[in-house]
């Protein structure tokens, strides 16, 4: 559990008006004078580097000044808990209430922004080779001509205990790691950072990958209802938005009829199932059919399933995910993610990534059904992280010994408890759909874009049709959401294909183009 409960909440943070010179962590006045009484650590002062640059994007150049460091929260009687980690990019001229501003995120939970950062967002990106393991240098980055930055400034955060973010003073790191405690610190963060850099008038809108849409989701209700601040729009890119109907590997039934889709697109992408269709779109719209109109009913069904029900299922499970029949029967037609991309090429020897399906690694221990590694991350983690940390320190200026940590890997101390809109007491685990919905209902201007890849097994597809699908929106409402496909992954920006086609999108979706 999250200890933070017996301290001042962390909704109260952006009370504080201005950024706080740095104090020493608290201690009673006559401590120093009592035997044996430890002095204070002292809390360092925040980072801050500033440079400016500029970017050619088609035949405009940009200018614009690059803001990284950390910037100190506290808590409502002042004192220091966090310094949060960030980099903003602000185009120098025109009129700054009017241009919008974009506050990114990754996810994880312990995941940095690097990825979004490097990958679409940023005036620099890094370059890998799709679907090769880019990992002998020299790494290379190169001008971002799909940056964001010709449309809005951009803010990527990293939460505490990613990327420089550290709790300080008297905080610790596990009072931010939880769902409503992450979604309410970077609340305050964003409405400290309007407060310091005078945007409050402009445009505002959230991005988050992953993860990030469990925290986009509770942010956007945080800060219209807590803090007055309303967004234009949100951004979810490969969404994980509801614990129960995103997990496979529970007793819950419905995260593995939203899996199925995602596994058949990946073995129609790796030529395993029969009478192969020429399109990736007709056979997942067959799959997600069956999904909801066989395998489910019989899921529910459960014992009282008759022999012949079940043979059909078990029928139609081969034909739409290219495993065996009898593996599905003696899974009791139920396998996560991680059994599935060990088992779909395992008479190849080979297992496919999570994150992106596409990738495909070499098996290791080939009658072990556990998923020892994501290729995907081997393959392209190397060259994010190298030139990252070469832009950041050499291009940015960011002059200091700490490593910037990419993935913290905080899921298994995450408390997953959130109090919904409404409830009196915490559900057990989050589903922040219901936040962004009332935020949606409160705010009946604030608009969605999802951007979900087929080939994405972290995230599935059938996962974010059933958040989206379970909305409690006015009808006039749905008009406000959009859903674009990708034949990608989880991070369908690394894909050359797609990448233009996700830069397009968030470009119209920020404009407001009809």
């Amino acid at each position: 559990m999250s200890t933070y409960r017996s301290r001042p909440s962390l909704a109260a943070l952006a009370l504080a008006a201005i950024l706080a010179t740095p104090l020493s962590a608290g201690a009673d006045e006559g401590c120093a004078a009592a035997e044996g009484c430890a002095e204070p650590e002292e809390i360092p002062e925040p980072l801050h580097f500033e440079s400016e640059h500029r970017l050619r994007m088609g035949d405009t150049e940009l200018e614009y000044t690059a803001l990284a460091g950390t910037l100190e929260l506290q808590d409502d009687e002042e004192k220091p808990i966090a310094h949060f980690g960030y980099t903003a990019y602000l185009r120098k001229g025109g009129d700054r209430t009017e241009r919008p501003v974009l506050f990114a995120y990754n996810g994880g939970p312990g995941s940095a922004s690097m990825w979004l950062h490097m990958g679409i967002l940023g005036p620099q990106r890094t370059v890998i080779e799709d679907l090769a393991f880019t990992t002998e240098g020299p790494f290379r980055r190169v001008p971002n001509e799909h940056s964001v930055l010709d449309v809005a400034d951009l803010v990527m955060i990293d939460p505490v205990g990613t990327g420089f973010s550290r709790a300080v003073g008297e905080a610790e790191g596990k009072d931010f790691w939880g769902v409503d405690d992450d979604i309410a610190s970077v609340s305050a963060f964003i409405v400290r950072w309007l407060t310091e850099h005078g945007r409050w008038a402009s445009p505002k809108y959230l991005l988050g990958e992953s993860y990030g849409g469990i925290r986009s989701g509770g942010v956007a209700h945080t800060l219209l209802t807590e803090h007055n601040v309303a967004l234009n729009g949100v951004v979810l890119v490969s969404p994980y938005m509801d614990y129960a109907a995103g997990n496979a590997g529970t007793s819950i039934d419905l995260p593995y009829v939203n899996y199925l889709t995602t596994f058949a697109a990946t073995a129609w992408y790796h030529e395993t199932v029969e009478d192969r269709p020429a399109d990736l779109e007709t056979f997942v719209a067959e799959a997600e059919a069956f999904a909801l109109d066989a395998y489910a009913p019989l899921l529910l069904k459960g014992a009282r399933a008759t022999e012949a029900e079940r043979a059909a299922v078990l029928e139609g499970m081969e034909r739409f995910t290219g495993i065996d029949a009898d593996f599905w029967d003696r899974a009791n037609l139920r396998i996560d993610e991680g059994t599935f991309a060990k088992e779909l090429l395992r008479d190849r020897r080979k297992v496919v990534g999570r994150i992106d399906a596409r990738y495909v690694g070499d098996g290791i221990d080939h009658i072990d059904d556990r998923f020892e590694y994501d290729p995907f991350f081997p393959a392209i983690g190397p060259a994010f992280v190298a030139t990252f940390n070469d832009y950041y320190r050499e291009a940015l200026g960011v002059k200091t010994t700490r490593e910037y940590v990419t993935s913290a890997g905080l899921w298994a101390d995450w408390e997953q408890a959130h109090r919904e809109p409404g409830d009196s007491r915490p559900t057990p685990v989050p589903n922040t759909g219901v936040d962004l919905a009332h935020a949606m209902q409160q705010n009946p201007k604030l608009r969605l874009l999802v951007l979900q890849g087929y080939y994405d097994l972290a995230t599935p597809l059938g996962a974010t049709r059933y958040f989206l699908d379970h909305m409690d929106l006015a009808p006039r409402q749905r008009g406000n959401v959009t859903l674009e496909l990708f034949e990608a992954g989880h991070m369908m920006y690394v894909h050359p294909e797609s990448m233009p086609r996700f830069a397009t999108a968030l470009r119209a979706f920020v404009r407001g183009d009809d």
